[in-house]
Parts: C-alpha cells; sequence; structure tokens
C-alpha cells in the first residue's frame, strides 16, 4: 500500500511539474477570469472615486459660455509620439483619464455648423498648451469599423453602454475646458487603443 501511495504522489508530482504551469496560464487567460479581473477593476475605481469624493458622471451638460471650447483636431498619424498609461487624479489630467470636453460639430456648413455636444474623451498625451484626446462614443454604428476601437462600458457613461474610441482623428483639448469626473480607464484596455496607435497610426 505504501508503494502504491509513493507510486502515485510521484507520478502526481511529475505531472504537476510538466502540466501545471501551462494549465495554470490557461486558467489565469480564461475569459471568465479576464471578465472578473474587469468588474473588479471597475468596481474599485467606482469606490476610490466616491472616497475622493469624485462624481459619477451625469448625463452631457449643456454648453456653459465661457469654457473653452474643442474645435480642433487633427489626422492621428500627424501627431505620431509616444503613448504611455500614465493616469493620476492629481491636477493634471494624464493619459488614460476619461474627461468630458464640448467638442464641436465637423459639420462647417448646414445647420449643425457651429454647434457640438459635451462628450467623453480618453486622455492620449499632452502638448505645450493642451491635451491630445480620443473621442469616445456609444454608437452601435462604429462597431467594426477600423477607424474605431471597442473598450466595453465603464463610469464615463451614466447609463454603461459599450463605448468605442475613433483612432483617426486626435482631439486638440483645452485644458481649461476639461470636466473631470475621476473616471479612468484600466490598463489592459488602454494598451489595447495604444496598440492600434502604434500599429497603425506611427506612434511609438
Amino acid at each position: 500500500m505504501a508503494n502504491d501511495f509513493t507510486r502515485f504522489a510521484a507520478v502526481a508530482a511529475k505531472l504537476a511539474r510538466e502540466h501545471g504551469p501551462r494549465l495554470a496560464a490557461q486558467v489565469v487567460n480564461s475569459p471568465p477570469v479576464r471578465a472578473g479581473r474587469e468588474a473588479i477593476t471597475q468596481a474599485v475605481t467606482q469606490t476610490v472615486n466616491q472616497a475622493l469624493g469624485l462624481e459619477s458622471p451625469a448625463e452631457p451638460k449643456e454648453f456653459t459660455p465661457g469654457r473653452p471650447v474643442t474645435r480642433t483636431s487633427t489626422p492621428t498619424e500627424l501627431m505620431a509620439r509616444g503613448v504611455f498609461y500614465a493616469p493620476q487624479l492629481d491636477g493634471q489630467a494624464d493619459p488614460g483619464e476619461v474627461v468630458w470636453t464640448w467638442v464641436e460639430f465637423e459639420e462647417t456648413t448646414g445647420p449643425n455648423a457651429g454647434q457640438g455636444k459635451d462628450r467623453p474623451v480618453l486622455v492620449v498625451g499632452r502638448s505645450v498648451t493642451s491635451l491630445l484626446g480620443l473621442m469616445l462614443s456609444s454608437q452601435e454604428r462604429h462597431q467594426g469599423d477600423p477607424a474605431w476601437i471597442g473598450i466595453g462600458s465603464g463610469p464615463w457613461d451614466a447609463e454603461h453602454r459599450p463605448s468605442w474610441v475613433r483612432l483617426d482623428r486626435v482631439l486638440d483639448v483645452p485644458e481649461d475646458g476639461i470636466r473631470r469626473e475621476g473616471a479612468v480607464l484600466d490598463r489592459r484596455r488602454f494598451e489595447s487603443v495604444a496598440q492600434r496607435l502604434r500599429e497603425d497610426y506611427g506612434w511609438t
């Protein structure tokens, strides 16, 4: 009996050495575990926001007279630079944060000329005078569009709808014109956006 147990223990130890790391990697990278990590990240973010007194994003607000407006955008490849994840809820907005700004519509003629909308924007960098941001949208028509990338839902949308990030235009966002709600995109999803910027638009 003792010999049988010894042989069984030896076989079990060998299997653990040979297959344990692979099985562990499969479990860690499985969809349920990834979904659980994302849910925990969102819950922690919301808890931190509440502790810091940062309110959840409300419905987009009307334009406030005197508030600087985001009216300039540039093809993303012309703004190529290094992109890195560095959100810090301090005095300045940093890459990885989602902020709100009034964005003018692209139409220069017609009934929408000069009009705009309060929109969430993902900060991906900054210039000397302003933030560099990518516009977010909850419109499902962007699914499958190569100029957009899906990032799922987050605290920047009051209805927790899935969102997409526009990749082909970079907004020049006046920092004095943003509204910060304490929303932060987690590192994994930010890196998926950054990777597309590197692969398709020459960022580093």
